[in-house]
């Protein structure tokens, strides 16, 4: 930990090991954003879609990057970063490293009213990501009520996410079993989160979301390092407990949602990013802005993956996510069980 002191008396502390990360983090999603750009039927050097991207590229290159592939790589980040930083919201406020939106049920209640909307309205793109958002929206409210007894906490958060996010998923299925053929296939190729087919008209919404949400929860971050220390504590040192945690829940659900509408359910990065960045800083707290650049990463990686390393067989890279998130938690279960906690 190193402190700063400006001239106008102001002292910052930085953490060197944690800054350091935050910018290999940024770095690298950057560079996988620019690799991802070029990549495609028709491969676009490194070099070509930088100076494209400055504004000095021809007009095909363009066309191909900045209305065709730009677009979606941007999702990707935003979704990725979304998915990250309320993944670290939600397991720092649960004090439990399963305690993601994965595991607590909000994927599945945004996948019902996006299901809700493909099968009962046979709505358009944009009426199933408004769905999506109403639906994960609601599931964090029902969940955040059913928990409550003389405030919010951990377990109880979990326990009800799960029982939630079972009732949910018998929900989601029943939907799938009243669709005709087509919105059902419609329906599981959202399902399986996707960044294929995104443009710019998702872009922009998730974008003010996040200028708006982002800073907000840089704000609570001392707060939240408090409440991880438990009620009392952060009680004692003059924490607003349950206004702290509702406003963060509620971003953190807002977050959830908003990537669910943009990209469909893409799995695990919410649970793998804050425990990913946690490791590689070894600080403790939620570390906020290491788990956001850490899934922005991981999602743009893992569309990259599934762009390339199937062939011709592409894969939705929420398939992708889904493979190794699964690796990931049956490792995170064995740790956990080895030392004791589970």
């Amino acid at each position: 930990m190193k402190a700063i002191r400006t001239r106008g008396g102001l002292s910052v502390r930085l953490d060197v090991r944690t800054t350091v990360v935050v910018t290999l983090l940024l770095l690298a999603a950057l560079a996988a954003s620019v690799v991802l750009i070029g990549t495609g039927d028709f491969e676009i050097p490194a070099a070509d879609v930088v100076r494209t991207l400055l504004g000095d590229g021809n007009a095909g290159q363009e066309f191909i990057i900045n209305e065709l592939r730009l677009p979606r790589v941007l999702v990707g980040l935003l979704v990725g970063s979304a998915l990250g930083l309320g993944g670290a919201l939600f397991q720092s406020i649960a004090r439990n490293p399963l305690g993601s939106p994965d595991v607590l049920g909000l994927g599945q209640g945004a996948t019902a009213g996006a299901l809700t909307m493909i099968v009962l309205f046979h709505g358009s793109a944009a009426a199933v990501a408004g769905g999506a958002l109403v639906g994960g929206l609601v599931t964090g409210a029902a969940i955040y009520l059913l928990a409550w007894k003389r405030g919010v906490h951990g377990y109880r958060l979990v326990l009800v996410g799960i029982g939630v996010c079972a009732f949910i998923t018998a929900i989601n299925g029943y939907l799938l079993t009243k669709a005709d053929f087509v919105d059902a296939a419609r329906a599981v190729v959202w399902m399986t989160g996707s960044l294929d087919g995104r443009d710019w008209d998702q872009v922009w919404p998730l974008l003010a979301l996040c200028a708006v949400l982002v800073p907000l929860v840089l704000v609570y971050g001392r707060p939240l390092r408090m409440l991880e220390m438990g009620d009392d504590v952060a009680n004692a040192l003059g924490v607003r407990v349950e206004r702290t945690r509702l406003v963060l829940l509620t971003a953190s659900v807002l977050l959830t949602a908003a990537a669910t509408a943009a990209a469909g359910p893409v799995s695990f990065v919410a649970l793998t990013a804050p425990q990913l960045a946690r490791r590689l800083t070894r600080s403790p707290g939620p570390n906020l802005m290491p788990a956001m650049f850490m899934g922005a990463a991981l999602l743009i990686v893992a569309d990259f993956a599934s762009q390339r390393a199937f062939g011709a067989d592409q894969l939705p890279v929420g398939v992708v996510t889904g493979v190794l998130g699964g690796v990931y938690l049956l490792w995170l279960l064995v740790t956990q069980r080895k030392a004791g906690r589970i």
